[in-house]
């Protein structure tokens, strides 16, 4: 969520702890989850600074789940966790052989805590799981299901703002005298700082990573965590407060992935580095990678890729094409597959921590207001999209008789089967799993070119964001492998390509992919092997 935020029946501006719908419509926003401004960390505070990938993020890619929208397990219209639980075979079977799943290596949940709201993003109770979905134990026992399976948990946390409902504000508003006054900021006089709640932000933490046992948190609209004076985003006290936070999540759980929303250009970005968070969202490279499949044309794709890539592990930032805030990315190309699926070739062979969202993979629409982007999961052509026996809570789209997992599984060229296809190619080659990006150039100005390189492991994708083109030659502008004739192998099923033959200065020179005809929004993923 951003500064505004729909909560409950009210919009109110959450900026800090602030409580949503109901009677905080009066107040001017909160004080933060982080509300002791400014306070700088002491060595014995700060966080560390990530020196090595956690093993699991290796060729990973991630997957979001509403859990309302996945599956009901009981017939109320409503997802719940055991539903997710009897799903989980479809994000991830566990078996390294089978290609029936996508392969996702984590789940980040959208927030499971008890809300009032049916988003979840106002939370009432921060150590109880929201009973719509069931109980701490259904969260534990989806936490060790998902790791027999290799997904890591990644769960939602508030802590820019709560619900009205919560008791901290309650009490606030009743009693001027009482403590938990000090959380909120009530307009027109701010208070000042409060080490209470920053407190109360790490007994949650503790409790949903030591107690629930969650990998790893997602941390919502992070930019507005403290306020200072007149600074209400950015301000130097959230990042006193994130540094703060990390070490105490590698405190009680080392190694457990945090990742923060920051919905900002990526200059404002990295500044949020390098002693955070583990990683944050990358919203400006999703906003150019769709930018550049709708118009047709690269232009100035992959800049934003290669000045993280030369700042930053691929960890430790993620690009997605879009999530429950924004137009889903089906919608956003006017419902053009083949565009979809360059989209996700796109986005699941650069580098990075890819996140797709819970639909994404078989082409669901959706566009605003909030709950059409958050519909139920469409599993088959049938009443209640396969999702629910009962009503759903929420319409499903129209195009659900025809776009669903039913259809789709057992389609070999199916946008489902694409995304499954790329997700365990990022697990099994080792050039999309770790490879150093480089930036080729082509001779149309509508293909975008590049090499993904690790060691002796080689993948060149050439894509067409445009229309048919003929003789499409290919170049590097300095040396990027061992010379040398390369066979082409294309990952995607096609056929295999032309000899590349490599300069004696590593250079790549007039290499044409397809003698023929690029066709219209095609791309080739080509694994080379020196012969």
């Amino acid at each position: 969520m951003r500064s505004i935020t729909k909560c409950g029946t009210s919009i109110v501006l959450c900026l800090g702890l602030a409580a949503c719908g109901g009677d905080s419509a009066r107040t001017s926003a909160a004080s933060s989850a982080a509300a002791s401004a400014g306070a700088a960390p002491s060595s014995s505070t700060g966080a560390r600074v990530p020196t090595a990938a956690p093993a699991w993020t290796r060729g990973a890619a991630c997957y979001e789940v509403f859990v309302r929208s996945f599956y009901d397990s009981n017939g109320d219209g409503i997802g719940d966790l055991n539903g997710l639980i009897q799903k989980l075979d479809y994000i991830n079977d566990g078996d390294p052989a089978s290609k029936s799943d996508l392969g996702a290596s984590c789940m980040w949940l959208m927030p499971i805590a008890e809300s009032p709201s049916y988003h979840g993003y106002d939370v009432s109770n921060y150590y109880r799981v929201e009973p719509a979905y069931g109980t701490n134990d259904d969260f534990k026992r989806l936490v060790a299901e998902a790791h027999r399976r290799g997904i890591k948990v990644i769960v939602d946390m508030v802590l820019n703002h709560t619900s009205s409902q919560y008791p901290a504000f309650q009490e606030a508003l009743r009693d001027t005298a009482s403590p938990y006054r000090q959380w909120y900021r009530f307009s027109p006089n701010p208070l000042g700082n409060d080490p209470a709640v920053q407190e109360e932000a790490m007994k949650e933490a503790t409790f949903w990573l030591r107690d629930m046992g969650a990998d790893g948190l997602r941390l919502d609209a992070i930019q507005y965590l403290v306020e200072q004076g007149t600074c209400q985003m950015d301000c130097a006290g959230t990042h006193a407060f994130l540094r703060r936070y990390q070490a105490h999540v590698d405190s009680v759980e080392p190694g457990a992935y945090t990742i923060g929303e920051v919905w900002d250009s990526l200059g404002e970005l990295l500044t949020y580095y390098p002693d955070q968070l583990t990683a944050y969202f990358t919203f400006d490279l999703a906003d150019s990678l769709r930018t550049a499949v709708k118009r047709g044309s690269p232009g100035g794709m992959l800049e934003q890729y290669l000045r993280l890539q030369d700042t930053l592990p691929s960890y430790r930032w993620s690009p997605l094409l879009s999530n429950h805030d924004g137009t889903r990315i089906m919608t956003v190309l006017g419902g053009d597959m083949a565009r979809a699926r360059l989209a996700a070739t796109l986005l699941l062979t650069l580098p990075g921590l890819p996140y797709v969202y819970y639909g994404e993979e078989i082409g669901m629409t959706g566009d605003k207001p909030d709950p059409r982007l958050r519909t139920p999961m469409q599993w088959a052509p049938e009443p209640g999209v396969g999702f629910t026996s009962a009503t759903p809570w929420e319409v499903p789209q129209p195009d659900s008789m025809t776009t669903n997992v039913t259809v789709e599984d057992t389609v070999a060229g199916s946008l489902l089967n694409l995304y499954r296809r790329l997700f365990h190619l990022r697990k099994e080659n080792e050039a999309l799993a770790t490879g150093h990006l480089t930036q080729l150039t082509a001779s149309s100005p509508d293909v975008v070119a590049y090499l993904r390189r690790a060691g002796d492991d080689a993948v060149l994708v050439v894509a067409n964001l445009g229309d048919a083109v003929s003789g499409v030659a290919i170049h590097s502008t300095g040396h990027v492998l061992p010379a040398g004739a390369y066979a082409a192998h294309d990952l995607l099923g096609g056929p295999n390509r032309a000899l590349l033959q490599v300069a004696e200065d590593g250079r790549i020179s007039g290499y044409v992919p397809a003698p023929g005809t690029l066709a219209a929004r095609e791309a080739l993923v080509l694994e080379l092997t020196h012969q």
